[in-house]
């Protein structure tokens, strides 16, 4: 009796389960249609899943599953490729193998030691069993191996040894843009220059994101021109021979009319490839992160300000037949004319004495005004990040308004100095130097004007005026109508200065009617040689360094040369009313 009732307890059971599955009338076929949804909905979830696995696999990056499992914040990460203004390739990542071990997984550590070594021979034995005998899950061993290297190591079959793929920064053209490119360390982080700025800008935010992937990361373009860049670097290995440089050269290729630097180069400089070379003193960037006292180049700013205030024109005059004398100080002149001379008589003779009078009869508060309106009394910033704070004197006397109006008891990071003599060339507009490519039309943007446009074409006529018969003569070069000025200063040493030690510098500006291009040259103690007559002022060696550059890089830049233009009253100032 009690099978019975329980029999009849399942069939009213299965009744019931059947009447909710299929209906109050059950039938087989019914049944196995019901059976063969539910077969096909299991079946396409599972391939549905499998499905997307392959999906995340495909659009991951090489090796990003493992490197998320051991050490994703340790390996190098991508970085965009930095372009000149032609799309060269100044910086780029490779991939490369790195050596890594998981030390809990590796079975016997001495053998491991001695195989790794035998075919590693510059790992250091009692680091890697240190390592390798640590209780952490992952570890470098090596970075950087060659694809030798990764395939013996992988034969070695060593458990708990592996490989990660990561990015490596390389620099086809070596030294030649380093100081503009800077460099970076074993993870791939920005250290100087572009690289560096470009960390600040974000990239390392991405990297910890997991952002920057390489196909995410858009090319960075530079104002730079490599090919001029070259030429600049090699003029200025070829002075250092000639001129028998003992400490530097250094030299600047900028767009007044945008403030782009085309090219920059410091030497001795260092080849980013090898990064440990950038801890060397002697390979400093001097444009940017060194100050200088700029020597006679400060004349132009000095007259700038004359000319500007109204109160002085090019027929002004001032006496310079006697030295000015400031307590136990004697300001002369180097090309002294012991005369009374005309503005444009001070600049080509560069008159240390009549250059002081005019920043006297303007005064000391405007002379500071001037300057700071200039850029030239605050640090300059721009993408690269080392720069240097200008020496300004704290208590600014009458003594300091004379030595600086020619150049000396101020000093500035050479760039900041080019962009106020800049400024002066382009219509009176002062530019933020950029190291990216940027259009006139942007950096009109940025452009504050400093000076009147007629200043700036009476001073294009003195720069242009001191290559025709002034200081500058060995930078006039026939066919592109080039204006300069030249700048010598003395060195202090211990305290003092000193006359045997000097920095020469020198600003030309081509073509001096239509300005284009500024071409600055540093040279760091220059010696006198038979070619000079015994000579080793800016006139004798930074002059005509500057000559050989412009000679070089015109056609490069598209300044095709022009023949038989008239002298620089007639050409540039076409003998307007008032100007002599």
């Amino acid at each position: 009796m009690a099978a019975l009732q329980t029999s009849f307890a399942k069939s009213r059971a299965n009744n019931l389960i059947a009447h909710l599955l299929y209906g109050a009338n059950v039938d087989r076929s019914a049944k196995a249609r019901a059976r063969i949804g539910l077969a096909i909905v299991v079946f396409a979830l599972v391939y549905a899943a499998i499905a997307a696995r392959l999906v995340f696999f495909g659009v991951m990056s090489d090796g990003a599953v493992g490197k998320r499992s051991t050490a994703q914040d340790a390996v190098a990460t991508a970085r965009p490729d930095i372009l000149d203004r032609n799309g060269e390739i100044l910086a780029t990542d490779v991939r490369t193998p790195s050596l890594f071990a998981e030390p809990r997984k590796i079975i016997d550590v001495d053998e491991a030691v001695e195989l790794l070594t035998a075919t590693l021979p510059d790992l250091d034995a009692g680091e890697l069993r240190e390592r390798l005998s640590s209780k952490r899950g992952f570890v470098w061993l090596r970075r950087e191996l060659n694809p030798k290297q990764q395939q013996d190591i992988h034969r070695l079959g060593i458990p708990g040894i592996g490989f990660l793929t990561e990015n490596k920064r390389v620099y086809p053209n070596g030294a030649v843009v380093s100081h503009v490119i800077g460099h970076v360390n074993i993870d791939n982080q920005g250290i100087a220059g572009i690289e560096k700025w470009l960390d600040t800008r974000g990239l390392a935010d991405l990297h910890l994101a997991g952002f920057a992937a390489d196909r995410l990361q858009k090319p960075v373009e530079l104002a730079v021109d490599l090919r001029v860049q070259h030429a600049l670097r090699e003029e200025l290995f070829a002075a250092l021979q000639k001129y028998k440089v003992k400490v530097a050269a250094a030299g600047l290729v900028t767009d007044v009319r945008s403030g782009e630097v085309i090219a920059m180069v410091s030497v001795p400089d260092y080849d980013p490839n090898n990064p440990k070379e950038a801890l060397d003193p002697s390979r400093i960037n001097r444009l940017t992160t060194g100050v200088f006292e700029m020597g006679s180049t400060f004349k132009a700013l000095t007259m700038a300000m004359a000319l500007d205030s109204g109160k002085i024109t090019l027929a002004s005059t001032f006496d310079a037949r006697q030295p000015l004398h400031y307590g136990k100080f004697e300001i002369n002149d180097y090309h002294a004319q012991k005369r009374i001379l005309s503005v444009p008589d001070i600049f080509t003779y560069s008159s240390n004495i009549g250059t002081a009078r005019m920043a006297l009869a303007l005064g000391i508060d405007h002379h500071k005004a001037f300057l700071r309106k200039m850029g030239q009394l605050d640090r300059l910033r721009t993408e690269i990040p080392e720069s240097a704070e200008p020496l300004v004197p704290k208590h600014w006397a009458e003594l300091n308004t004379v030595t600086i109006a020619f150049g000396h008891g101020i000093a500035v990071a050479p760039l900041q100095a080019v962009m106020a003599v800049g400024a002066l060339m382009n219509g009176g507009k002062l530019i933020p130097p950029t190291f990216l490519k940027r259009s006139e039309a942007e950096a009109a943007q940025f452009a504050k004007q400093v000076v009147k446009p007629e200043t700036s074409e009476r001073m294009r006529y003195l720069m242009r005026l001191n290559a025709e018969k002034g200081s500058a003569k060995r930078v006039d070069i026939p066919g592109y109508y080039v204006g300069g000025k030249t700048g010598t200063s003395e060195k202090v040493v211990n305290g003092h200065y000193s006359k045997t030690r000097l920095l020469t510098t020198f600003m030309a500006v081509f073509p001096a009617d239509q300005p284009r291009y500024l071409v600055t040259i540093i040279l760091d103690e220059p010696q006198p040689i038979p070619e000079t007559k015994g000579f080793a002022t800016s006139g004798w060696n930074a002059a005509p360094t500057a000559g050989d550059v412009v000679e070089r890089i015109a056609p490069m830049l598209g300044v095709m040369p022009r023949f038989d233009l008239p002298t620089a009253d007639r050409q540039i100032l076409s003998v307007t009313a008032g100007t002599r």
